[in-house]
């Protein structure tokens, strides 16, 4: 039974055996468990890994590509062989199997006197958890008879411009590091064999629970803690330590004595009170809020492989923004703007920015260094806007900064995101029932909306689109409604 059920292990499920066996023993035996759904923002991740895989096989021209669907273990093997009696010059996911173990290789790539393993990653540099993944395949390979000399991970380069992606990737040797962690693996084998064979492993707190990956499984044996716990306490890790050994694990019960940074202290005295408590400094720094206001919010894409001029893997690259203009006598106007198409947005977006800004003494943004970026973006590309744009920038508040360090209400739950903070000051403010409710999510749906829409059918496009503007309408309609429930407290 063992060896039927490990014989289907790939080698990404090898990195999760090494990282809990717990985690393991519930992919394998659990395959179909709800925490194992992908969300929307993952499958973008995905689909950005097919398309670098694509294009690093362009880069071994001549090559076979072993198909078949991923069960078909038998025949991706048989498959693998006779390219390798071809004597073809490099082999896309060619397969292996030893010692009960499968893998299938990203390229295999035929040298002189021997083969290099290439394994792809659409990152811009080679990262620890890496190695192991690499070791399997090598292990694997070798013990398969076949004469492996050289083990690279294929990457992103971070140097590379569109239009120009002649230099896309950079391959780096890791063939020391593999060959240093290849002791390790009979090891790693059998705990993981006889883990999968017997009952769920016991839980094991520790770093592998959050890396190199966050575990889906984590709320299985962690139950989220309560609201009122003392992790929640705002950058207080120190003395959450010392107050969890002497036992205090609420809120409620830590003693007035303790010491605590200005924030959680704060934060206590709101949660052991109910109540808003408000800073002196509050009315002070809402004086920078000069009207007229505009308050401004950007969305953004950041595509593995570049598409529009200049810009580098993964730059981000704003797509969609909302302000809100609050004018004289309460009047508020509302701006929205939201690319359409694969073309580059920035010129629309930036004559947009332009615009929506236009009469605002104060430009209001929640963690405003992200606006500051994306409007510097836009002015490196838009150099008939550049001037424009970079007023605008000079006109930028963070509200961030005017909530944390003089409000906390306790239902900030150790959180000052927009997410936490607008719920809990304005009454009837929600994000649970929109469709898209993060800014993760956000940014997935607009990189299939931009540069994948030609899967979506006109029907869902013009849905994606109008759950986008509803999403990003909202941010900046929670600014204004924030900034006008502070001026209540400071008052």
């Amino acid at each position: 039974m063992v060896k039927a059920r490990f014989k289907g292990l790939s080698k990404s499920r090898f990195c999760y055996g090494l990282q809990c066996l717990r985690q393991l023993w519930w992919r394998v035996h659990e395959p179909d468990a709800p925490e194992l759904v992908a969300p929307p923002s993952l499958q973008v991740v995905f689909e950005r890994g097919h398309r670098v895989g694509e294009l690093a096989q362009a880069e071994f021209p001549g090559g076979v590509l072993v198909g078949r669907e991923y069960w078909e273990t038998p025949e991706k093997i048989a498959d693998t062989r006779a390219a390798l009696q071809a004597n073809a010059p490099a082999i896309y996911e060619a397969s292996f199997s030893a010692d009960d173990v499968f893998v299938a290789v990203d390229v295999l790539d035929r040298r002189v006197g021997g083969h290099c393993i290439v394994e792809v990653k659409s990152t811009l540099d080679v990262k620890e958890q890496f190695i192991p993944d690499v070791a399997i395949q090598l292990h694997v390979a070798r013990r398969s008879g076949l004469d492996v000399r050289r083990a690279e991970v294929m990457h992103l380069n971070r140097a590379c411009r569109f239009p120009d992606l002649s230099n896309l990737f950079v391959r780096e040797d890791v063939t020391a590091a593999a060959e240093e962690f290849l002791p390790e693996i009979p090891g790693h084998l059998r705990r993981m064999k006889d883990a999968l064979d017997g009952d769920l492993p016991p839980a094991v707190p520790g770093p592998q629970c959050s890396s190199p990956y966050e575990c889906p499984f984590v709320g299985r044996c962690y139950p989220a803690v309560s609201e009122d716990h003392v992790s929640r306490l705002y950058k207080a890790r120190s003395a959450v330590e010392s107050l969890l050994a002497r036992g205090v694990e609420s809120i409620h019960d830590v003693p007035d004595d303790a010491e605590l940074p200005v924030i959680a202290a704060r934060q206590v005295r709101a949660v052991k009170s109910g109540e808003v408590v408000v800073g002196p400094g509050l009315a002070a720094a809402l004086t920078r809020l000069a009207p007229p206001i505009a308050f401004l919010d950007f969305e953004t894409i950041n595509p593995a492989v570049p598409v529009w001029n200049g810009c580098s893997p993964y730059a981000q690259v704003p797509v969609q923004l909302s302000c809100h203009l609050a004018g004289p006598g309460g009047v508020i106007r509302h701006f929205q703007h939201l690319a359409d198409g694969p073309g580059d947005p920035r010129p629309a977006m930036a004559d947009a920015v332009v615009e929506s800004c236009t009469g605002a003494r104060t430009v209001v943004a929640y963690n405003a260094s992200f606006e500051r970026r994306c409007i510097e973006h836009l002015a490196e590309r838009v150099p008939s806007r550049r001037g424009a744009l970079l007023e605008v920038a000079s006109r930028l508040v963070d509200l961030l900064p005017i909530v944390r360090e003089n409000v906390y209400h306790p239902k900030f739950g150790g959180s000052f995101s927009m997410k936490a903070v607008a719920p809990a000051l304005v009454d009837d403010l929600s994000y649970t029932e929109l469709a898209i409710g993060d800014g993760g999510t956000a940014s997935a749906a607009l990189e299939s909306l931009l540069l994948a829409d030609d899967r979506l059918a006109d029907g869902d496009r013009e849905r994606l689109r109008s759950q986008l503007l509803e999403y990003c309408g909202q941010d900046t309609l929670a600014m204004v409604e924030v900034v006008e429930r502070l001026r209540q407290l400071a008052a």
